[in-house]
């Protein structure tokens, strides 16, 4: 998540040309949100699981994702509403940033996904070897 970031906001929108922070506190702090947002995914995620509030059976990496754009939209609302944003464009810029953060944490969402289930795949091949 935080790469593309970089790449979306430095490559695509220039946005990142136009801070008023130096692009090490950027950098820094941005890694720190993206760190805090995985945990948050896969807290949560791991939490529907065990509440079955997802199965594992039925389109489990979707679900995930759904997940993940949801949380997209409350970073985008947070970011909104602190003033955060890199700079104020008008209501297009808003509507593509928002966008933006619901499919890169809608893949965020999907790599938690992947993940959990690489660790219950090794978790079971383990479980066979044992016998």
């Amino acid at each position: 998540m935080f790469g593309i970031s970089a790449l979306w906001h430095g490559v695509a929108l220039t946005d990142l040309s136009e801070m008023k922070i130096g692009m090490n506190t950027y950098f820094m702090l941005s890694a720190g949100a993206y760190l805090i947002i995985a945990l948050a995914l896969v807290l949560f995620i791991r939490l529907c699981i065990v509440r079955e509030w997802i199965s594992l059976k039925s389109g489990f990496p979707w679900k995930a994702m759904g997940i993940g754009a949801v949380a997209g939209i409350i970073v985008f609302l947070v970011i909104l509403l602190s003033g955060l944003s890199f700079a104020s464009h008008g209501f297009q810029h808003m509507v593509v940033d928002m966008l933006w953060q619901v499919l890169e944490q809608a893949i965020g969402g999907l790599m938690v996904s992947l993940g959990v289930i690489y660790d219950l795949h090794r978790l079971f091949m383990e479980a066979e070897q044992a016998r």
